[in-house]
């Protein structure tokens, strides 16, 4: 009869530390899990912040290279008056 007793005892503390120590593992793994999330998050807010940066600069290129080719235009036009300028000196 003791050695029933002493089993049942035995059994128990181990199904005792079983559910701890699994408790435990579970809290662990789910705050790795809570922070790699976090992390992620933070690098997709970062990625998206470079995407909006890169679709503004996509956006304002064609419209310098517009601006410089109507200031090169503008230049050219004034060279051409001041060389009829020089020339009828």
């Amino acid at each position: 009869m003791e050695g029933i007793i002493a089993a049942f005892v035995t059994a128990g503390l181990s199904l005792i530390g079983v559910i701890i120590t699994n408790m435990r593992t579970s809290q662990s793994i789910e705050n790795k899990l809570t922070t790699a999330q976090a992390v992620t998050d933070a690098k997709i807010d970062m990625l998206a912040e470079d995407v909006k940066r890169h679709n503004n600069f996509a956006v304002e290129v064609p419209v310098m290279k517009q601006q410089i080719n109507d200031i090169t235009r503008r230049v050219g036009t004034i060279e051409d008056e001041i060389e009829v300028i020089r020339n009828a000196r």
